[in-house]
């Protein structure tokens, strides 16, 4: 029955019924699949699972109201990492995830990769499909890219993954695949392999749409060989768009915004639930690591809670940076567990091309850790620092104290740094209110009844003690200046690593409308800048306090 379904569209399988997130019921799998026979491979598979803009309270076992039973029975029955750090926003936690490097280390230090700009993840890194597919692993991407595509080396399956069924921008419309950047710059963003996928215009919901591309490579792929997969989603990010069916359980949600994206939600959470049906089904989970994350914070404007952290996606309060996160596999010791180790987006490099024995040379100049032991057998995590960002073209602090920084730090840059419990910002960290769920914004920049921090004038500097309060309540950077001293002279060592910002104008012959009505590559040719900023090699380190801000406004994705 499963392996006849593989022929027909996933709109013929919607009309049909097979597509209704129960489709996978025991008395459903095929005859053997449940023991692929032979010895279990040494190397585990890993399914890397990435959701977009899924806020911190948005899971049900952090008391959301929103359910999510496949998660909740996952992350119990696996460990819940909850002292878990991603980026506030959608590029710099996938270029982590991708290279093992921080920010200021692949020139990506500023924004997002807007879909008109000349950018992508630096070429010369080695990313870490490519070092699982030295490993001797397949490895497949489906869903949200959003690491640049102007020119075809900038492409997934150029940066290590065999197969690519997805999205390249930052985001689109759940069931036409279109995205505008600019009134007159619009088209359609639904790609396999290296070609447009036109053959899929309007056919399916994205969530249901890569649902199935990851059931269809799981059946197809032997289980005695490795496999990466990774499946970034494009929920829960906006618009705001899920069928119907999901919306009629969240009837009592009055906010209109926070109703839709519960929905989707729960759609996400029963996507993953028939991900690891098909795990079983195809004989897969005995020897798989299943891994959970967020990429940012959630944004209360478009339905999204991060209560009780503090702030939202786009800020480096705890609420746009401590992510969602755990990791489920029957290879776990310690399972059923919570793990309270330090932990970044950037660890998952090493950790996983450890896990899957590949080599790990010293040039790769990563900023992650090896966390599987913190993960599988609760050993103290060897990580205690986090250098969550330096931006040196983020909107300057117009006013602050000349003290704050002790001479050692330009304090209206743009920073934030974690040394073991303490946490220290400099510059403007974003919005920083605390929005409980009962009082969710409504579309149009309602406020009410929100907690509301106003800084004295001139304030440039915050320092909490993350571990006694996780909440950013209590600053104590007037009671504890030694500590701010250290903390600034470690963003100031930081900082002398920095390669240069890469951040270009958008090029106009980017316009789908000169590219056949999509988004694709369009630079052919050599491109000396964008080569010679992406070789660390040699890169002069970047002095934010020299630097021209030519770009004041934010562009959040």
């Amino acid at each position: 029955m499963i392996g006849a379904l593989a022929g027909f569209s996933v709109a013929s399988l919607l009309t049909f019924g097979y597509l209704s997130w129960d489709w996978l019921e025991p008395e459903l799998q095929a005859p053997g699949l449940q023991d692929p026979g032979g010895e279990i491979a040494s190397r585990p598979h890993i399914v890397f699972i990435l959701a977009d803009d899924q806020g911190f309270h948005d899971v049900g076992y952090h008391g959301s109201e929103i359910h999510t039973p496949t998660l909740d029975r996952l992350a119990a029955q696996g460990v819940k990492l909850e002292n878990y750090y991603i980026q506030p926003i959608c590029t710099p936690s996938r270029s982590q995830l991708m290279t093992g490097r921080y920010q200021i280390h692949t020139g990506l230090q500023h924004s997002i990769i807007r879909a008109g700009q000349p950018n992508c993840i630096p070429l010369a890194n080695v990313t870490l499909p490519q070092k699982l597919q030295e490993a001797g692993y397949s490895t497949h991407m489906i869903g949200k890219w959003h690491l640049g595509f102007y020119k075809k080396e900038c492409l997934p399956t150029r940066k290590g993954f065999d197969t690519f069924f997805g999205s390249l921008t930052g985001s689109g419309d759940y069931y036409t695949h279109d995205i505008c950047d600019g009134p007159k710059s619009c088209g359609f963003d639904l790609h396999k392999d290296e070609n447009v996928a036109w053959e899929y215009r309007a056919h399916s919901y994205s969530t249901f749409l890569y649902t199935q591309k990851a059931i269809d490579i799981l059946e197809l792929h032997n289980p005695k060989e490795p496999i990466f997969l990774y499946i970034a989603f494009q929920a829960v990010h906006t618009p705001l768009q899920v069928p119907k069916k999901y919306l009629g359980r969240y009837l009592s949600i009055e906010n209109v915004g926070r109703r839709r994206y519960a929905a989707m939600v729960t759609c996400l959470d029963e996507a993953v639930n028939n991900i690891t049906k098909a795990l079983k089904t195809y004989g897969y989970y005995d020897n798989t690591v299943i891994i959970y994350s967020s990429d940012n914070g959630g944004q209360p404007l478009a339905g999204g809670s991060n209560w009780p952290l503090r702030g939202r996606k786009g800020t480096y309060w705890e609420g746009g940076i401590r992510g969602i996160g755990f990791v489920h596999s029957p290879l776990i010791k310690n399972k059923g567990s919570v793990s309270q180790g330090l932990m970044h987006i950037t660890d998952w490099y090493p950790t996983l091309v450890t896990l899957a024995k590949g080599e790990l040379e010293e040039n790769l100049g990563l900023d992650g850790y090896d966390i599987w032991e913190t993960i599988s057998e609760g050993k103290p995590s060897p990580r205690t620092d986090i250098l969550h960002n330096i931006d040196p073209l983020y909107t300057r602090l117009k006013t602050r104290s000349p003290h704050d920084g002790f001479g050692i730090w330009d304090t209206a840059i743009q920073a934030a740094i974690r040394v073991r419990d303490w946490k220290l910002l400099t510059g403007n960290p974003g919005f920083s209110d605390w929005i409980p769920p009962q009082t969710f914004p409504n579309f149009g920049g309602k406020w009410w009844n929100l907690e509301r921090i106003i800084w004295a004038k001139g304030k440039s500097v915050w320092l909490f003690n993350i571990t006694a309060d996780p909440y950013e309540r209590v600053d104590l950077s007037q009671q504890y200046p030694e500590v701010v001293k250290r903390l600034l002279l470690r963003l100031a060592q930081y900082n002398k690593t920095a390669v240069p910002v890469k951040y270009p104008p958008k090029d106009p012959r980017s316009n789908p409308n000169l590219n056949g009505g999509a988004w694709m590559p369009w630079d052919n040719g050599d491109d000396e800048e964008n080569n010679q900023i992406n070789s660390n090699a040699g890169a002069k380190p970047c002095n934010i306090c020299n630097t021209i801000l030519r770009f004041k406004k934010p562009i959040w994705g």
